[in-house]
């Protein structure tokens, strides 16, 4: 019988990402609480989101309205690496990134913790950026998915290709 095997990666669904966006977007169009306070949300590049508005504490608020709407759709806050506000003439601006991928010594730390705490017989391959996890026992490879759901790892993960 083959290995059972599983894939580690993070990655996030881009169109849950945009539905985000626009609905934060739309209700800063329309909160009352942000009237005359120019504060919008858009896209900058692919994986870069850029937010501005008159005041920092606006564009800090306009961070939260976007952070929750991303709860909403099932997004980890982990995938969002927002920079502080910065002021740049008279508005303030705070850059985000949508994190996609595991670096490699993220990689190197999961698959350290799955060598030093998970069953024994599993390996751990560094395939780009994402994992690779084989396993005889499909239970020893349920253990590691509860394993790595319980550490505290700076990115989101999700289990693919389960064999």
């Amino acid at each position: 019988m083959a290995d059972a095997s599983f894939d580690v990666v993070s990655k996030v669904d881009r169109q849950e990402v945009d539905n985000a966006l626009n609905q934060a977007a739309k209700e800063l169009s329309q909160r009352f609480d942000f009237r005359g306070t120019n504060a919008t949300i858009a896209w900058a590049g692919e994986e870069g989101v850029s937010l501005q508005a008159d005041t920092e504490e606006r564009v800090a608020a306009a961070l939260e309205v976007f952070k929750e709407k991303l709860i909403k759709r099932n997004i980890s806050l982990k995938v969002l690496d927002a920079d502080e506000p910065q002021s740049s003439g008279k508005i303030y601006k705070i850059s985000a990134r949508i994190k996609q991928g595991i670096e490699s010594d993220v990689a190197k730390k999961i698959s350290k913790l799955i060598r030093d705490e998970g069953p024994k017989g599993v390996q751990a391959q560094i395939q780009g950026d994402q994992l690779r996890v084989t396993g005889k026992k499909r239970d020893d490879l349920q253990a590691v998915q509860q394993l790595l759901r319980g550490a505290d790892l700076d990115v989101a993960l999700q289990f693919d290709n389960y064999r």
